[in-house]
């Protein structure tokens, strides 16, 4: 069972977990939970103070303070925590640098405070609770901070770490988002990785089911604060969540979905505040009788490169080329669209982007376009059924708005394409409206 942020955010909330935790007491039941909604961000923005020489981690200790005493538990169960983080930011100042590593560490201290809050109110509500950092059970990743990945063998650690502490009759409450390096030194699996550190675990004890719990009711046909008729899908196959986590559905982590896909255990997506709705369950069939569009994501704050070479004509190996570029500088390239002499690729991230176009002007004139937008469809059967993509592009000429470097993954559920970044909204908005309106 994974809480969010925003399930831990403030006592009300909390009491919520708590009630849904004891509920599901039967069926022995493991904890991952995330910081406090805005405390990750908190973190980081006293670690850019650091570096800037001033260390103040007070409002972090006063948000933290504050929650327990709602409860009547003493600031002094995370003594040990505050201190650490008090050291880590002193570290930053002294260098003037927030390093990767360090910025790690800062940003640990959110979920490490979480599990022994967490932990503390459930014992104080009758459920015997014992927090855990996922490192002492077993979550080692490589050193890649800021987005570590985990290594093989924690599967095995974690299993028997866990193991060893529900066969006390114990309910463990485990930090997301956070593991160690071998040499022990701390990193984070990026931002949301709580769910992929929920999936790992569930995967690693071989779970009944894997639980997210947030604060929508469940995957939604799009993102209700842009489409306000968004609803429910029921049921989504792994392979459908994985590309709406991918292209932009937050309510899940793009790398969630693998470990489930893995050892086949169904992922449920539900609402701390309503836990009585169904949420959407994710399973490796899906809903086979599903047909037409099930689904809109979008992401905005993308950039387009466009390689435009003569070289590429005729010629073989071009392409391995081009890719290799982004993978040295590290770049994720998410669509890939080419011609007999270019290439058009986007990326969501900057890092490392610069580099790899210096790098990519060696091949060919180089163009990088800014604010553009990731609008993805997924559909059942689109090799099958035209009518799909002809509406989206019919709802787009009807708003007037142009898009470009159009996509169908392989997988034939997904239609993916680029308009202006002003736009993105309005242009989810409209498709969401005649798509599902012709298919309530």
């Amino acid at each position: 069972m994974k809480f969010g942020g925003t399930s831990v955010g403030d006592p009300t909330r909390i009491a919520n977990l708590c009630d849904i935790v004891s509920h599901s007491l039967q069926r022995r039941p493991v904890v991952v939970v995330s910081a406090a909604s805005k405390v990750t961000d908190m973190l980081l923005t006293a670690a850019r103070h650091a570096r800037d020489g001033r260390v103040d981690p007070s409002p972090i200790e006063s948000r933290v303070t504050a929650l327990l005493s709602a409860f009547d538990l003493d600031p002094s169960l995370v003594h040990r925590e505050f201190v650490g983080l008090r050291e880590s930011l002193e570290a930053i100042a002294a260098r003037a640098e927030a390093t990767p590593e360090l910025l790690d560490a800062v940003a640990s201290y959110g979920e490490r405070i979480s599990v022994r809050s967490t932990a503390a109110i459930l014992r104080k509500r009758g459920v015997d609770a014992v927090h855990a950092d996922a490192f002492d059970l077993g979550m080692l990743t490589d050193a890649n901070f800021g987005s570590a990945e985990p290594l093989l063998e924690s599967a095995d650690l974690l299993r028997a770490g866990v193991a060893a502490l529900v066969e006390q009759g114990k309910v463990p409450v485990v930090t997301g988002f956070i593991g160690r390096t071998l040499d022990g030194r701390v990193t984070t699996l990026g931002r949301g990785g709580s769910d992929y550190s929920a999936a790992i675990l569930g995967a690693a004890i071989h779970a009944d089911e894997i639980e997210i719990w947030t604060d929508v009711p469940g995957v939604m046909s799009a993102d209700p604060r842009v489409a306000p008729d968004a609803r429910t899908i029921p049921v989504l196959s792994f392979r459908e969540a994985a590309e709406l986590a991918y292209f932009g559905a937050k309510v899940l982590h793009p790398k969630t979905i693998h470990p489930a896909v893995k050892r086949g255990i169904p992922v449920r997506v539900k609402n701390t505040f309503e836990p009585d709705h169904p949420g959407t369950v994710i399973t490796a069939e899906g809903d086979c009788d599903a047909r037409g569009v099930r689904a809109l994501a979008h992401k905005r704050g993308i950039r387009s490169v466009n390689v435009v070479s003569t070289r590429m004509l005729l010629a073989h190996g071009f392409l391995a080329k081009i890719f290799e570029v982004f993978a040295r500088h590290r770049v994720v390239v998410d669509l890939v669209s080419t011609s007999e002499v270019s290439v058009s690729c986007t990326v969501d991230k900057d890092d490392g982007l610069d580099g790899a176009v210096r790098e990519l002007r060696t091949y060919g004139e180089v163009t990088v376009t800014n604010d553009l937008a990731l609008v993805c469809v997924i559909a059942a059967g689109l090799l099958e059924d035209p009518k799909p993509c002809a509406r989206v592009f019919a709802v787009l000429a009807e708003e007037n708005i142009p898009a470009q470097l159009l996509s169908m993954g392989a997988s034939a559920i997904n239609l993916s394409l680029l308009v202006p970044d002003a736009h993105a909204e309005r242009a989810v908005k409209a498709l969401h409206r005649a798509l599902f309106s012709e298919h309530p």
